[in-house]
């Protein structure tokens, strides 16, 4: 009996691992559309970081690093597998399971996404924050995210891209926490707020935003300010469409309209929805979160 148990666990075992990597194997990649410029820019430091990480491939730094620029030049397989190598030197570094999350999102793979994110969750708790430098540094080459923000941040997105939206929900209110600059809680309240139209909660979302003043000096998210200005009544539903439309293709489109689509879809116009959807899919933005969230609308409502 015991033996026959024993096989059963092992078939178990085995036929997890086979899912447990079957998304990142099967998953699509698709590059992103980048100037000769920006190209020979990453290629560049991904040579320097390159060189850095085979002197000291268990620098925490130099795993991080490498993955980020490799992931930014559309290697996301690539950066995966650097970060899964770190996690032997680093198994208790949530940086890198925080990273790999992210880059599990882009492809698609949300399950695998969550249980990192979630184990980077676990590995912050009780420890104090810390600025997370930027790999494409804003105009005023300011920081404007940590680790447990950016933690939180995409566990709340995974989350909500599989369409948990309760559990997408107490994620962002924990990012709310550590959200401590007007670009960071600006970012959080609009998903936080979608998140709970999409449960259904319009008191609570209303209540969400209500502290949001009219006046924030932003770095860098204009577009979900704009938004939630839109949100509160003080913007335009009518004018943000036709900049959307207006806009060439870009990470700001993807943004802006996902949130403008979102907004018809929770006030049951699919329709609306859906060519908006359609819009954001029809440009090359495909590792934005915007373009993510459209195609994972548009899946939920062909079903």
């Amino acid at each position: 009996m015991k033996g026959h148990l024993a096989a059963v666990g092992l078939l178990i075992a085995l036929f997890t691992g086979v899912d447990g990597q079957r998304c990142l194997d099967t998953a699509k990649e698709i590059k992103p559309v980048l100037s000769e410029e920006r190209i020979a820019e990453f290629q560049g430091r991904i040579h320097n970081e390159r060189t850095e990480y085979s002197i000291n491939p268990d620098n925490l730094t130099n795993i991080v690093w490498l993955g980020r620029f490799l992931a930014y030049t559309g290697e996301y397989k690539a950066a995966i597998k650097i970060y899964t190598d770190g996690l032997n030197w680093n198994p208790r570094a949530p940086e890198i399971y925080r990273h790999r999350g992210h880059r599990y999102i882009t492809l698609r793979c949300f399950d695998d996404a969550i249980k990192d994110l979630e184990k980077a969750a676990a590995l912050i708790k009780g420890k104090p924050d810390e600025i997370e430098l930027d790999g494409l540094p804003n105009a005023k080459n300011i920081p404007t995210s940590t680790l447990q923000s950016n933690i939180w941040y995409h566990l709340g997105l995974a989350y909500y891209l599989k369409g948990d939206f309760k559990r997408a929900l107490n994620a962002y209110n924990e990012c709310e926490k550590v959200s401590k600059n007007p670009d960071m809680l600006v970012a959080t309240k609009h998903w936080q707020y979608m998140t709970l139209r999409r449960l259904g909660r319009k008191d609570e979302a209303k209540k969400s935003i209500e502290a949001i003043p009219a006046d924030l000096q932003l770095i860098e998210n204009d577009d979900y300010y704009k938004l939630i200005k839109l949100y509160k009544g003080i913007a335009s539903g009518d004018a943000l469409l036709k900049e959307f439309g207006e806009k060439p293709d870009s990470v700001s489109r993807a943004t802006l309209g996902y949130g403008l689509g979102n907004r018809y879809l929770y006030h049951n116009m699919r329709n609306e929805a859906t060519k908006i959807f359609r819009e954001i899919l029809a440009g090359k933005q495909w590792a934005s979160f915007g373009y993510i969230a459209a195609e994972a609308d548009l899946m939920k409502l062909s079903n």
